[in-house]
């Protein structure tokens, strides 16, 4: 009886939501760089920030109270670049998310994705995926990212986007999310 429960278990744990992100696998890759946010740190900075009477600080707090989890994973190596892309597709045909906006400037293209949340400005993920940069005259450390992927989880209010962005030195784009919802 015990075997049959810890089996049941083991079987059932998938979908309690403990379950790994699809795009975890690019944690570990040595040709990624990875930022991994969890809700632990979120509300962290979220209570240091509330410490401090300035507007966006309060805005900050706000806004981050909802957020479960950041990802963001960016390669300069266009076969984990490849298999990225084709890891997002494949995302994105079993998901219930929809396109946002998409923005192409020459060789970039990035691509917002969303779930919708309860809420009209709210969804409860929001993706990013942007290519090409290769060509690019962004340079960190000397290195010239082909891809970027950025996953955010939780309640996210879109109207609210550009604080997050800012705060947490996020992708300038991410602003432009609530003009197009």
């Amino acid at each position: 009886m015990k075997k049959i429960t810890l089996i049941l278990a083991i079987a059932l744990l998938p979908l309690t939501g403990i379950s790994q992100s699809i795009f975890d696998k690019f944690e570990h890759m040595d040709n990624v760089g990875a930022v991994i946010v969890n809700k632990g740190m979120i509300d962290l900075v979220s209570s240091i920030g509330s410490l401090d009477d300035d507007k966006d600080a309060r805005e900050f707090v706000e806004m981050a109270k909802g957020i479960n989890g950041i990802k963001v994973f960016i390669t300069e190596d266009k076969g984990v670049a490849a298999d990225m892309s084709a890891t997002v597709k494949k995302y994105l045909k079993k998901s219930s998310l929809e396109e946002l906006m998409r923005v192409k400037d020459k060789d970039v293209n990035v691509k917002f994705y969303i779930k919708n949340g309860k809420h009209k400005d709210h969804v409860t993920e929001l993706l990013m995926f942007v290519s090409g940069m290769k060509n690019m005259d962004v340079d960190v450390n000397g290195r010239k990212f082909e891809t970027v992927l950025v996953s955010m989880t939780g309640d996210i209010d879109l109207n609210k986007i550009s604080t997050l962005t800012n705060k947490m030195n996020l992708p300038e784009e991410l602003k432009d999310a609530d003009k197009h919802n």
